[in-house]
């Protein structure tokens, strides 16, 4: 089986002691894509650098939400002349938290709005991060598609099915992350029951979120399986079929060979 990791930070510290091998231990359980995603133009120039060196590897370029009080004058500038490197495949992760106070929401949303302006110039998806901001988003997203329909993904997501149907309607895909193997997180399998196939993606949000039976230790691309059987056991489908469309999904919106 074949399975596309849409969402991993291997530019993090966690990973700079054995990055080779995890890269390889990812492969060789089935992931033979893997997006790295930035947070700040540093992260995001890393991103870059581990695309040019890992064939299986892409990157995603943007400024985080809790991020963008500290980013620089020029920074947005910078992350969109790196977003002209044919490795990278969307930008992001851009978004609203509401669960951390690292930046003013007024600044969050101008930093948004102008996330998804470039991912329209640049004819790449776009990456979105919510964190106790749905509403927020919606009324972003809301805005953002009146000019045009959305491409992009919803990522890591935990909200509810309301908010998952209208980001599907808005042009959104719906990723699931390790949590979806939770023991207590029954309303987000449900939620992930009931979404459209075409709209489905897996990731992994490594080094965070590490699925079940890994829960509590660092989480990597390898573990992506994991992920997929239980997206498999809650819409009743065979695991063969869950990576079989999730990895049609994922080449189709980012455009991955």
């Amino acid at each position: 089986m074949e399975w596309i990791d849409t969402h991993c930070h291997l530019n993090e510290d966690a990973f700079s002691p054995d990055l080779a091998d995890v890269v390889q231990r990812a492969e060789q359980s089935g992931v033979t894509r893997m997006l790295v995603v930035g947070i700040d133009l540093a992260s995001s120039r890393r991103a870059v650098e581990l695309a040019e060196r890992f064939p299986s590897v892409f990157a995603v370029v943007g400024i985080q939400p809790n991020y963008v009080q500290s980013a620089g004058a020029n920074d947005l500038s910078a992350i969109e002349e790196l977003s002209r490197s044919p490795r990278v495949v969307a930008i992001g992760e851009t978004g609203l938290d509401r669960y951390w106070d690292f930046a003013p929401l007024d600044q969050q949303i101008a930093a948004f709005e102008q996330h998804i302006e470039l991912a329209r110039q640049r004819d790449l998806p776009l990456v979105v991060h919510c964190r106790e901001a749905e509403a927020d988003v919606l009324t972003v997203l809301r805005r953002a598609a009146g000019a045009a329909e959305l491409a992009g993904v919803m990522h890591s997501f935990s909200g509810d099915l309301a908010t998952a149907t209208e980001c599907v309607a808005l042009g959104l895909h719906i990723s699931f992350a390790g949590m979806l193997t939770f023991k207590r997180n029954d309303a987000l399998r449900s939620v992930a029951a009931a979404l459209p196939a075409e709209r489905l993606l897996l990731e992994t949000d490594a080094p965070y979120l590490a699925p079940a039976p890994y829960r509590g230790k660092r989480n990597e691309p390898a573990y992506l399986p994991f992920t997929g059987a239980c997206l498999a056991e809650v819409r009743k489908a065979p695991t063969e079929t869950v990576a079989a469309v999730t990895t049609a999904n994922a080449r189709r919106l980012f455009r991955l060979p």
